[in-house]
């Protein structure tokens, strides 16, 4: 279902005449609100007794947001869509996690992270697939119409998690009371003082103001050039990465347990600033897919790093959605200036510009981690 949003969201609104600044501020506007959202949001999964029927009113939410980008693309109404699919998609992800942790415990956390990422990975790969048909012999609008039909199987799937297996304790982060080496976390302001958290947060947000705009800016560019084969460049461009992500996210889980989770970072970290330097000299369809492989290493990173390591420093707190929610604040505030910072750079200096800035700032992101992130993996013990 949230294949539908993003890269097509460009290719769909330039095709409607939007010029690429008025792009900007909805995808900075649906960022803003991941900002304000995302702890909020993470503290309402740690405070839920059942995060399945959570999970369900976001999916929910998600497929009206899609309606609405297909019902009536003014810019009202496209903003306002953009702020409820934002809303929704700070709570979906906190709850996914949570069901997760909730199933295993801290134990089998990374893969089965990984294992999420190789299922998240071939549902990605294949909506795209299915969207960028839709989108090439339909319309640009039949992309989001697809996302709406999907409501179906995902509340069908999320249904069939058995809630007396979910363990509510685990679910939030808390470790078993005759396990417990410190008292949880009364006070969510707590982990405000969490260094290895907040330093995480920190590199998280220059690789996503590095990140967000980079596949969006490159669809643009390429809807201008040729708007008949946009949707499904950028269609393969989404299904590339995501037949790596589900070929490499498993092997990353295990290789988080022997190898630890700083060198698994710096490896995905590094990909970006690559990716970026290439989208500034490649023009080629076929070289800019072939690019894209990058991207489908650093998904496969960071789709089971960036849970697993919030999992590692709040163990013990039971604030592991609200973690997730600190996190997603920092993602937040560099997706949010990401897409107007490259509209304005692009509309001003050109396309080749933006994506050397944004490279640029995934360097700095890399070099951050490279000097403070500490190790993670020894906080975590064998339930």
């Amino acid at each position: 279902m949230q294949t539908g949003f993003g890269p097509f969201v460009s290719v769909y609104l330039t095709t409607q005449k939007w010029t690429q600044i008025d792009i900007g501020l909805v995808l900075s506007a649906a960022g803003f609100v991941s900002l304000i959202g995302q702890m909020p949001g993470g503290a309402l999964v740690d405070a839920a007794r059942s995060e399945r029927l959570v999970g369900g009113i976001a999916v929910a939410a998600i497929c009206v947001s899609a309606l609405a980008y297909a019902a009536l693309p003014i810019f009202p109404m496209v903003l306002s869509a953009a702020v409820l699919h934002s809303l929704a998609s700070c709570v979906l992800g906190p709850a996914m996690a949570a069901i997760s942790l909730g199933l295993v415990g801290h134990a089998l956390i990374g893969e089965r992270f990984g294992r999420n990422a190789r299922f998240a990975a071939v549902g990605n790969g294949l909506a795209a697939a299915a969207m960028g048909a839709c989108g090439y012999l339909l319309s640009a609008r039949a992309v989001f119409v697809v996302t709406v039909l999907l409501l179906v199987p995902a509340l069908l799937a999320l249904r069939s998690i058995a809630a007396s297996e979910i363990d509510p304790e685990r679910a939030h982060g808390a470790l078993p009371r005759r396990r417990a080496d410190k008292p949880p976390a009364n006070k969510p302001g707590e982990l405000m003082h969490n260094r290895p958290l907040l330093i995480f947060a920190g590199c998280l947000l220059l690789f996503h103001l590095a990140n967000a705009a980079m596949l969006p800016l490159m669809g643009s560019v390429v809807t201008m050039r040729s708007s008949r084969w946009a949707t499904l460049l950028i269609a393969a461009c989404i299904v590339v990465p995501q037949l790596v992500v589900a070929a490499l996210s498993p092997w990353v889980g295990r290789r988080a347990q022997s190898w630890g989770r700083r060198p698994l970072l710096l490896i995905g970290f590094a990909a970006l600033p690559v990716r970026g330097i290439l989208f500034a000299l490649v023009t080629s369809p076929l070289l800019l897919v072939i690019v894209q492989l990058l991207d489908g290493v650093t998904a496969a990173v960071l789709s089971v790093m960036v849970p697993l390591v919030v999992a590692d420093v709040t163990r013990g707190t039971g604030r592991f959605n609200l973690g997730q929610g600190i996190v997603g604040t920092f993602v937040g505030i560099g997706a949010s200036i990401s897409a107007t910072l490259a509209g304005y750079i692009s509309d001003h200096f050109g396309s080749a510009s933006a994506f050397a800035g944004l490279a640029a700032i995934a360097l700095l992101g890399l070099t951050v981690l490279w000097v403070l992130m500490p190790e993670t993996r020894s906080a975590v013990q064998v339930e």
